[in-house]
């Protein structure tokens, strides 16, 4: 049993946690999870996650997104066997710049697409700061958890953080380089904070925090109709302009984007910082006049409905766009009746339009959250 037991039931004062928050609900999301999406399967002696039924890809394909929130749901599970198959598996697909390939074929032969995705890059070093933390050692990997953490941040840092036309701006991945383009949810400055006190380089990293909300800011404007909404382009460039980061990306508050009121919870809950809470007063206003029961997975930059055209037609909600919302407006208790009525929808586990995985993984996610079950484990 490592340091920090399920469950911790954190109760942060400047937050508001659902009235009915039970950490029952995150294990039996957790069980469904790791029923339907772990697998040790095409695996290579680990273990990994699994799309079933990705509505824009391989079916049964994994993404080192899903590895690093494996990582980031065992090692708060004091599930210590789990997370080192996860990491056993990310290992076997350690790029040119020491970080994971992307894209995996589900026999695990081989990448289906390479290049690091910067999301995932930053969600498993923070994982392993928290496994460090949580059992110290390394576990069965032969490695100690902080030594693997210090070497993930340095390739990020090197490889995904700008240092040339933009300097300091958070990339989408290592084979960025030289593009102007940032995704609003891959900006995590709750780790980066930490990335700076685990390798020495506060002041380095600082400035990437700070960059990274300057780019948020610069993202909410009359052009695209979202100043007051919070809602943010899934890709902009610096200057906050929504950008085609690929052929057929979109561009409104979708699937990605729908994570960032989740990561700015974060940085107001471990730090407080005021250009979080700022952000979040913007998304949790908006949220909270439609009603979670009413939200749906997807809107224009200006505030109108634009569920994703993948989505089946009975849809019966997405765990990412509800969970994250509740989180977001856990910053203020003026808003505990939508987070109360958000926690009620995200509890029953049925909120899995478009892709199982991907909303199983933030039900569990969500949960762990909003029940103070996703902390920042202190120091030894």
């Amino acid at each position: 049993m490592g340091r920090f037991p399920f469950p911790q039931n954190q109760r942060l004062p400047h937050l508001t946690y659902p009235r009915q928050a039970d950490a029952a609900d995150a294990r039996a999301a957790f069980e469904r999870w790791r029923d339907e999406i772990v697998t040790s399967d095409g695996a290579r002696g680990g273990l990994r996650t699994r799309r079933p039924d990705t509505p824009d890809g391989q079916a049964n394909s994994t993404v080192s997104e899903g590895i690093a929130y494996g990582m980031l749901i065992s090692v708060m599970f004091d599930d210590q066997a789990m997370f080192d198959g996860f990491w056993t598996y990310a290992r076997c697909f350690l790029n040119k710049s020491g970080l994971m390939d992307w894209y995996i074929a589900p026999d695990g032969q081989k990448p289906i697409a390479v290049g690091a995705a910067s999301d995932a890059d930053e969600d498993m070093a923070w994982a392993l700061i928290m496994a460090d933390r949580q059992w110290g050692g390394g576990g069965s990997l032969g490695e100690s958890y902080i030594s693997i953490a210090r070497r993930l941040i340095e390739a990020i840092y090197e490889t995904e953080v700008d240092h040339d036309r933009w300097p300091d701006m958070f990339l989408p991945g290592d084979d960025w380089r030289g593009r102007d383009v940032f995704n609003p949810s891959y900006f995590a400055p709750n780790q980066y904070r930490l990335f700076g006190e685990v390798s020495g380089k506060q002041g380095d990293w600082q400035r990437v925090v700070d960059r990274g909300y300057e780019v948020i800011e610069r993202s909410l404007n009359d052009a695209s109709g979202n100043r007051e909404s919070g809602l943010v382009p899934a890709w902009c460039d610096s200057a906050g302009t929504p950008v085609e980061a690929f052929p057929g990306a979109m561009t409104n508050y979708q699937y990605d984007s729908a994570r960032l009121p989740f990561r700015m919870a974060q940085d107001v809950a471990f730090y407080r910082d005021a250009r979080a809470q700022a952000y979040l007063g913007k998304t949790s206003a908006f949220f909270a006049a439609i009603g979670a029961d009413a939200l749906v997975d997807g809107y224009t930059l200006d505030g109108k409905p634009a569920p994703d055209p993948r989505s089946p037609a009975q849809n019966p909600g997405s765990a990412v766009f509800v969970a994250c919302a509740a989180a977001g407006a856990m910053h203020d208790p003026k808003y505990a009746d939508f987070v109360d009525a958000a926690y009620a929808r995200v509890r029953t586990g049925r909120l899995l339009t478009r892709s199982r995985y991907y909303n199983h993984c933030w039900t569990v996610l969500g949960l762990l959250m909003l029940t103070g079950n996703l902390i920042e484990f202190p120091t030894r």
